[in-house]
């Protein structure tokens, strides 16, 4: 069998591989497609030897180039499969790509652990140009290139794409020193879902008192973080202490834990962090929530409880809020992830949420690659005619956009 040679376009967490026949392989392939940094394009070369696949690809983030190699690779038929081991904020992550060959165009399937799953094609390119002289391409495409402006942007906009709130004034996540503050602390908390005690960020408003009840937010932070990663972002508890001291905002609880439920909970654990963003479901139910009753002062009816998160976070909390509307009645999902589960799933019964559900914001970037898993999200809540507030400002997958739509949220709850 003759070895041929294939250019991909494969995603950023993870790689696209070209799934071909062996004896079809040759030629170049393009595919784009949204991940967790952004959205990823993938020039890749191909090699084949019986059902073996090896190879490597030039990857396009934004305005930066890198060379990636593929691993494990291999032809079974019309199928191929292949791993890319990629590093994000400190985690080292398996990706598998699985492709079924179509007619000029290869559909492929990406699993991220077991958090994440997408499906999306790449696409045949008609060339004149040699295997080698493709490879030679390919390695001059890898070297460091001069930073150039990004004047495009691959999100498609459409007419609901757009902001529903105006900037936050200047200053409002900046200490003033002539209002009351409330206490930030990591407490502990016993979690039998992990088998450990594991540690979580708490907020008091100013002037906490036990003679009241107080509602509680539950922020959840992204991939590559933490219970602490809210504070590198921006401060909660100065932003929410503004904010009550303006009376923008119900005096609150805030709680952050770790999203990863593991013993090993670091933020840099490695690929055996994936599956546990999942279970940290049953740790933020039956161990999270009962700690924090115990400890606070707070109420514990759903009217009293919200949700929140940025990006991995973001899709932890539309997939746990939606499908626990008995405990949650406030949600928000800022940038949400690829964890995402499909609208459909999340929202299978459109009059229930309709009639339970106080709030949903949906929020993200128009410069963020990840925008079409929360634009897919609005459109089927609106096609449904589920309420919800859905805020396109111009930013990317970042801290501003997080900061900015924490702000908007906690102005809106439990009100």
């Amino acid at each position: 069998m003759k070895k041929s040679a294939v250019i991909l376009i494969f995603g950023t967490i993870g790689l696209l591989f070209a799934t071909v026949r062996a004896n079809d392989i040759g030629g170049r392939w393009r595919a784009e497609f949204a991940t967790q940094i952004g959205v990823q394009k993938y020039l890749f070369m191909f090699h084949t030897s019986d059902d073996k696949l090896t190879g490597k690809a030039v990857v396009e983030v934004g305005d930066q180039k890198r060379e990636v190699e593929f691993k494990e690779g291999k032809i079974f038929g019309d199928t191929v499969s292949f791993v890319e081991q990629f590093n994000f904020q400190g985690n080292d992550i398996r990706i598998q790509y699985t492709g079924k060959v179509g007619t000029n165009q290869i559909n492929f399937t990406r699993e991220v652990g077991d958090f994440a799953k997408e499906n999306f094609k790449a696409t045949r390119v008609a060339s004149t140009v040699t295997n080698a002289q493709a490879e030679a391409k390919t390695k001059a495409a890898a070297v460091p290139q001069e930073p150039r402006i990004n004047r495009g942007r691959s999100v498609m906009l459409g007419p609901d794409d757009k902001p529903a709130f105006p900037e936050p004034p200047a200053g409002f996540n900046v200490v003033r020193d002539n209002i009351p503050h409330g206490k930030r602390e990591i407490i502990t908390y016993e979690s039998k879902t992990v088998g450990t005690k594991r540690k979580m960020q708490v907020y008091t408003p100013p002037n906490y008192t036990t003679d009241k009840k107080y509602p509680v937010l539950y922020l959840l932070h992204g991939i590559g973080g933490d219970e602490t990663e809210w504070e590198r972002f921006t401060h909660p508890d100065v932003l929410l202490d503004n904010l009550i001291a303006d009376g923008k905002a119900v005096p609150m609880i805030l709680v952050m834990p770790n999203g990863r439920a593991q013993k090993d909970d670091r933020a840099n654990a490695g690929m055996d962090a994936a599956p546990a963003f999942a279970v940290f479901e049953r740790d933020l139910l039956e161990d999270v929530i009962p700690a924090i009753q115990s400890r606070y002062s707070i109420y514990t009816n759903r009217e009293n409880r919200a949700l929140a998160g940025l990006s991995m976070g973001g899709g932890q909390t539309l997939n746990f809020g939606l499908a626990h509307l008995n405990i949650f009645a406030w949600l928000g999902g800022f940038s949400s992830a690829p964890n995402t589960k499909q609208p459909a799933q999340l929202v299978p019964d459109p009059a229930l949420v309709k009639k339970q559900l106080k709030l949903l914001l949906l929020s993200g970037g128009s410069k963020d690659g990840l925008l079409p898993i929360s634009q897919g999200m609005h459109a089927y809540l609106k096609e449904n005619g589920v309420p919800h507030i859905w805020h396109v400002d111009g930013n990317g997958h970042d801290p501003t956009h997080w900061r900015n739509s924490l702000y908007n949220f906690a102005r809106l709850i439990f009100r």
